[in-house]
């Protein structure tokens, strides 16, 4: 009795279609294609939606007003997937071939975002904080007008915090290690490259820690940098606490910037 039971269900299931796979070739036109890969994609079917506008982005003109929206939910599908690198492909391939589409500086932003998502800690390889970085710049130089430059500068800043954090980790790691010519170097770079980051601040901080060890005891360069913090800093109590006004503190911020 139970064997017959499945086998109707199965019977049913395959008469009504719930195991045929998706395929391309069903649809006569591009408009059918495109409208069936939307209804997939509306269903939360994103490998049949990313086949129907990957292949939409190879068979459409380049003037028909469906090939940006083919190109913005490939890479939208790719995304809902978690395929963050064939996403941003996606969405550059749509900028690179329409730059003039209302959609490019969209697609600019979001390929950032999604390569920005691959870089998941500071500690990681930056290469792709590097990539995301490149296509803000560009949505910032190549559509200055465009409203989502201010999202742009967001992402910049965000990305500017982790790889001022990459360093200032590496800064650390010397510092623990009692490296402390390579741990200065490091926290410079980080004051240098990323002076609007918090971390720019904790590296001064730092700095100022490794210059009043008493194997180096460098008064004067942690005085000079202490000047720089309370400049930069005057209410942080953290700042106010380590850079107490003593007789002989400098008002050069020299040792910062060397």
């Amino acid at each position: 009795m139970r064997r017959n039971t499945l086998l109707v269900v199965l019977i049913a299931f395959v008469a009504t279609g719930c195991f045929a796979s998706f395929n391309v070739r069903d649809y006569s036109t591009s408009a059918e294609l495109f409208k069936a890969g939307m209804d997939k994609y509306r269903k939360g079917k994103w490998n049949d939606a990313a086949t129907a506008f990957e292949r939409l982005t190879l068979d459409l003109p380049t003037r028909d007003t469906l090939l940006p929206l083919a190109h913005w939910f490939l890479a939208k599908s790719r995304l809902e997937r978690d395929e963050r690198l064939l996403a941003a492909q996606a969405f550059i391939r749509l900028t690179e071939t329409l730059p003039d589409d209302s959609l490019a500086d969209d697609a600019l932003l979001e390929s950032g975002r999604a390569y920005a998502g691959l870089w998941k800690r500071p500690s990681l390889d930056p290469q792709y904080g590097l990539l995301a970085q490149t296509q803000f710049r560009l949505l910032q130089g190549v559509y200055p007008t465009s409203k989502l430059v201010d999202s742009a500068k967001v992402e910049l800043a965000r990305l500017d915090e982790m790889f001022a954090s990459k360093d200032y980790e590496t800064g650390s790691h010397y510092m623990r290690r009692k490296a402390y010519d390579s741990a200065i170097l490091y926290f410079k770079d980080v004051v240098r490259n990323w002076p609007e980051s918090d971390k720019a601040r904790q590296a001064m901080l730092r700095m100022v820690e490794i210059y009043r060890t008493p194997v180096l005891n460098y008064k004067q360069d942690a005085a000079e940098v202490c000047d720089a913090l309370r400049a930069a800093f005057p209410t942080d109590r953290e700042v106010m606490a380590t850079c107490r006004l003593t007789p002989g503190d400098s008002t050069s911020t020299a040792a910062v910037r060397r």
